[in-house]
């Protein structure tokens, strides 16, 4: 359920604000979805360290997607107002990086832990990434949000 946008200040918050939320939430569910089902799976197949590889991807799924959204409205709280708009875009870009770099590190990281299965990884934060992009779309298709949502009219007289 989406409501209005409340104002703070002189600057009204964005309306995306309940749209990015929602998607944080059901990122969340999506990750508990995936340590429950990587993890059975990941038993069933290789044993615990099926288990604790379905885990971490369900932690780096909720992590890595939930950083796009929650830097977002981060950056629409600390940036109400439209002078602000290169802060904007140097939080969320700069959270990208960061989670860009992490990644890489992770992955140079954990490729050589003997308690982790590789494939059971994968499929996990591969399942994270399309189920994320699936609940993408959906929240936004769903959000009936208008093609210019913040604007003002002009007030001149």
């Amino acid at each position: 359920m989406v409501t209005e946008p409340q104002p703070r200040g002189n600057y009204p918050t964005p309306s995306s604000n309940p749209v990015f939320a929602t998607i944080l939430r059901w990122n969340a569910v999506l990750a508990a979805a995936i340590a429950v089902v990587g993890g059975v799976v990941g038993l069933l197949v290789v044993g615990w360290p099926g288990v604790w590889s379905a885990l971490l991807g369900a932690v780096i799924t909720l992590v890595f997607l939930g950083v796009t959204a929650a830097s977002i409205l981060i950056a629409n709280r600390y940036t109400a107002s439209p002078i602000y708009t290169t802060l904007f875009f140097v939080i969320v870009l700069g959270s990208w990086m960061v989670k860009f770099v992490l990644f890489i590190v992770l992955v140079l990281i954990l490729r050589a832990q003997s308690w982790l299965d590789p494939t059971v990884l994968f499929f996990c934060i591969v399942a994270g990434v399309v189920g994320s992009l699936a609940i993408d779309v959906v929240v936004v298709a769903r959000s009936r949000m208008p093609y210019v949502s913040d604007a003002r009219p002009d007030r001149r007289g």
